[in-house]
């Protein structure tokens, strides 16, 4: 054996130096060329744009909530309304599908078509990717199983898993038009579709993707879902007046409105969509994502640390607090978030802060949903040079803080528009959006 003579040569490894070669990336340039939402604003953008500048909630009382046994303290949401899904999914896929995915594919299948399906069907399958935010994916499904099968867990349809999964909608996108590309879900809380949009925003910046289908959904009205954050106190307890309920920086707010929904935008490399002479909507060009490291639920009211994701943001873009002509803030309408924000944005622009607007005060709050809705929104806002008026809200000492506008829209120079996400876990994401040039 070799290791039995000690006459044996040694053997020694020589290391040789070899040159690294640094490749670098020009970032390019990324936009938006589809917008497509479900939501209880409405089931298309200019609907939801309209329910937006009108400042009128959405929010009433949810029967299936009224009739819950056991009874829960909340009853009032913002719901989706019924539209027909037989033009988007068929009655045998719907079989498979639970309803974020449901919801979320539906808008998918309008943000592609108003991109132009086969533009994008034209480019390699493995250069399109599909990037998706849930805050809490299927929960929903595995609340109403476990309350349908859990005695008896053999008898459970056979698609409960696929269905319950939380990347199920992203997955769905994909498989529907053979996008290959990077697919991934994010579960950031209530920053999880600002955050989808972000890094997928990324991803074609620096090479990897050509293209993406990015957005975020949650569908959380559901008995445990609203007692839990019931429990919490973190709703609303206006269930007498669900039209007042939700009143983002308002010195009566008392809780958010859970809402329901799903919002998704096409994003693709700018000369590539020029090229095909799409219709560009804006572009994205900021993104920034930190995190509190605080408390589980609660927002650090020093807010320094949701201020520098503003700030970071800001810089990636390429510009001062000074440039931004918007801010659609994440505007909650609880007490401890609204004053955290407000807090932030008072820092991050050194007392002169632009116009703001809070989306939550109509459509209440789809979590992971949320932050896309919003930054679909602000898009539109930016491009139209419009601030709508947050519903609701009076005045409070946060909204001295911030200029947050009230009582009627206000008209702005079309310009970058930043848009907030805050989510549990002290989770922050900031876009900054701008109209096409």
């Amino acid at each position: 054996m070799s290791g039995d003579s000690p006459s044996e040569p040694t053997r020694t490894r020589t290391r040789t130096r070899t040159r690294t070669r640094t490749r670098s990336w020009t970032p390019v340039r990324v936009v938006v060329t589809g917008l497509g939402v479900k939501t209880s604003a409405g089931n298309d953008i200019e609907t939801a744009y309209a329910r937006l500048l009108s400042a009128e909630s959405t929010a009433a009382v949810a029967e299936h909530l009224v009739e819950a046994e056991p009874e829960i303290a909340v009853k009032i949401a913002c719901l989706v309304p019924e539209f027909d899904m037989d033009p988007y999914i068929t009655r045998r896929e719907r079989r498979q599908l639970d309803r974020p995915t449901e919801l979320l594919l539906c808008a998918a299948v309008d943000a592609v078509t108003d991109a132009g399906e086969q533009a994008l069907a034209d480019l390699p399958p493995a250069r399109v990717g599909v990037q998706i935010g849930t805050g809490v994916g299927g929960l929903g499904t595995m609340e109403a199983t476990t309350l349908d099968y859990g005695a008896r867990p053999m008898t459970m349809p056979v698609h409960t898993v696929p269905r319950a999964m939380a990347n199920s909608p992203a997955c769905r996108v994909a498989m529907r038009y053979g996008f290959r590309g990077n697919c991934t879900t994010y579960s950031t809380s209530c920053a999880s579709g600002t955050a989808a949009i972000g890094e997928a925003a990324r991803r074609i910046q620096y090479g990897e993707l050509d293209a993406a289908v990015a957005g975020g959904v949650d569908a959380a009205v559901t008995t445990t879902i609203m007692g839990g954050f019931a429990k919490m106190r973190a709703l609303s307890g206006r269930g007498d007046e669900p039209g007042r309920a939700s009143r983002p920086f308002d010195t009566d707010r008392d809780g958010f409105v859970m809402g329901e929904g799903a919002a998704v935008l096409v994003l693709e490399r700018r000369d590539l969509a020029l090229a095909r002479g799409a219709r560009i909507h804006g572009e994205v060009i900021g993104y920034a994502a930190n995190c509190d490291a605080f408390h589980i639920a609660a927002p650090d009211p020093e807010a320094a640390t949701a201020a520098e994701c503003m700030r970071l943001a800001i810089a990636a873009a390429g510009l001062t607090p000074a440039d931004i002509g918007h801010i659609n803030a994440h505007g909650t309408s609880t007490v401890l978030n609204d004053h955290a924000e407000a807090t932030a944005i008072d820092r991050c622009f050194g007392g002169q802060p632009p116009p703001l607007t809070a989306v939550k005060g109509v459509s209440g709050h789809l979590i992971g949903g949320s932050g896309a809705l919003e930054a679909a929104l602000a898009l539109l806002c930016a491009e139209r040079g419009v601030v709508p008026p947050v519903a609701n809200t009076l005045g409070s000492p946060e909204a001295d803080l911030v200029d947050v506008v009230i009582g009627r829209g206000r008209t702005i120079a079309p310009g970058p528009v930043l848009s907030n996400s805050f989510g549990f876990g002290g989770q922050n994401a900031c876009l900054v959006l701008t109209p096409p040039t």
